[in-house]
């Protein structure tokens, strides 16, 4: 693996989608849109293994860093580096396309299908560059380009009669967060007392004066809090799940962009206020577990119930993180990797059912155990992982957030353990309803089965779950020494 270091790993893994994109847009057919599409993704999953593989996990700063000239009158450099706390999120996200690729494999035989693969690809290349850029500028910047492919995804390929105006309404809320954490980054540089430096190494060796660090904090907290989402900027999140394509759902809710930007920027930019307002930041981690789980309760239809069962548990990486010790950040890495395959996972399963049925409203439900067993219990096994299921990906990362809450103030860890009860109440009343008892009037006797395709995506989402539940040291371990410098910072 020392060979690997003096190859350009990151840059490739940012630049191979964006090219793959380029290509795919370009190709005649849709269906040699999608092999190329599924091989770039494929491709992009091993260079991420590759990185992984090649890390010094007994060490807690950056790896893998590149840094050329970019904008030399402002300073701002192409700069990328990963530590332990975001190594695992590249092939999280690599794993995730290529799934979400593979789901969308009929949407070759649909219209524009080389623009759709290649939003996906341009979609995934820039997503990678947040988790590995280490200029604050640059992390802006792949952080607005995220906008352009997920507005046409949604517009073009919604499920929902509203689809163009859940496009609208998400692009613009984004936008307004992106100023803030623009404005924010920008103040956080202007206040830095070395000379002008967008470098994220050097701002956090030299933490901003604490007048300084409160409009920082506030900003940067809208600005993240809105991509969460936290309550109450969660407004676009519904109406994305109900109209957006499935794809997009099960992006945003397996890849929780917003709060890994709240792990390597706001708390470290902001040690002194963070610490400080630590009540605010559980305070609004336990309103969005609860306010998430009893919205979830009240919901009739599937994609809107995990819709707003994401905005409950993200709630408790929240307070994890606010408690500020080594269980919470572990434990808020380990659960934001869970969700990943968890949250994602879900969704796709309601996206099979609703192109079996044409809804996942719960008056068109029923009974679905019989005409679709294998699905039927596979959505019932992924629901109980995250619930947080011993011996499943869901228990570990819980647990460890769990017990930091209640060692951090016994009020808020309650809180938690609240929302855990309310979210295993209305996944089980929603799956009683829809999967058990007798088929609804709207079911079919026979529904077509899971396809190889499909019960291969479902198998191995299933896969790594029980690996991550099974062996938790395997993560734990790897992000022990990131966790703990993050935390001395």
């Amino acid at each position: 693996m020392t060979l690997l270091h003096g190859l350009p790993l990151l840059s490739w893994l940012i630049g191979l989608p964006l090219a793959g994109a380029l290509v795919v847009w370009r190709m005649p057919q849709g269906h040699q849109a999608r092999f190329i599409a599924v091989g770039v993704a494929v491709l992009e999953l091993l260079l991420a293994c590759l990185v992984v593989a090649g890390m010094d996990f007994a060490s807690a700063g950056f790896q893998w860093i590149e840094h050329h000239g970019w904008i030399p009158s402002i300073h701002a450099e192409y700069r990328v580096g990963v530590d332990g706390l975001s190594v695992f999120f590249l092939p999280a996200s690599a794993l995730l396309f290529l799934i979400v690729l593979i789901s969308g494999w009929n949407q070759a035989n649909r219209s524009m299908p080389q623009l759709y693969f290649a939003l996906l690809l341009l979609l995934e290349g820039v997503t990678i560059g947040i988790f590995c850029a280490l200029d604050t500028l640059l992390f802006f910047l792949f952080w607005e380009l995220t906008l352009i492919p997920i507005h046409f995804l949604i517009a073009l390929w919604g499920i929902g009669p509203n689809r163009r105006h859940a496009a609208v309404k998400y692009t613009l809320i984004m936008l307004a967060g992106g100023a803030a954490l623009l404005v924010g980054l920008l103040l956080a540089t202007l206040a830095h007392p070395a000379p002008l430096t967008f470098d994220l190494v050097r701002l956090l060796h030299s933490p901003l004066a604490r007048e300084s660090q409160w409009a920082v904090f506030f900003l940067l907290l809208f600005g993240f809090g809105v991509k969460i989402p936290v309550f109450p900027l969660h407004l676009w999140l519904p109406i994305v799940a109900m109209e957006g394509p499935v794809a997009m759902a099960a992006i945003m809710t397996g890849l929780k962009l917003g709060a890994y930007g709240m792990i390597r920027l706001l708390l470290p930019l902001t040690p002194d206020v963070a610490r400080e307002l630590h009540w605010l930041l559980s305070g609004i981690a336990v309103v969005s577990m609860v306010y998430g789980a009893l919205s979830a309760m009240a919901q009739t239809n599937l994609r809107r119930l995990l819709a707003f069962s994401s905005l409950s548990h993200v709630g408790l990486v929240v307070l994890g993180l606010a408690t500020f010790t080594l269980e919470g950040v572990q434990g808020a890495v380990f659960q934001l990797l869970h969700f990943s395959l968890v949250s994602s996972g879900l969704f796709l399963v309601a996206g099979m059912i609703h192109q079996r049925l044409g809804s996942t409203d719960l008056i068109h439900l029923g009974g679905l155990v019989r005409p679709l067993p294998v699905l039927s219990g596979l959505f019932l096994f992924l629901g109980l992982a995250g619930m947080g299921l011993p011996l499943t990906s869901g228990f570990p990362g819980e647990f460890l957030l769990l017990i930091s809450a209640l060692h951090h103030h016994i009020g808020s860890g309650l809180a938690a353990l609240g929302g855990v009860i309310l979210g295993a109440g209305y996944f089980i009343g929603f799956y009683r309803q829809a999967f058990l008892g007798p088929l609804g009037p709207a079911v079919p006797a026979t529904l077509p089965a899971l396809l190889p395709r499909e019960f291969g995506i479902l198998m191995v989402l299933g896969g790594g779950i029980l690996v991550l539940g099974w062996f938790p040291n395997l993560l734990l371990d790897a992000t022990r020494a990131a966790a703990a410098g993050w935390l001395g910072r």
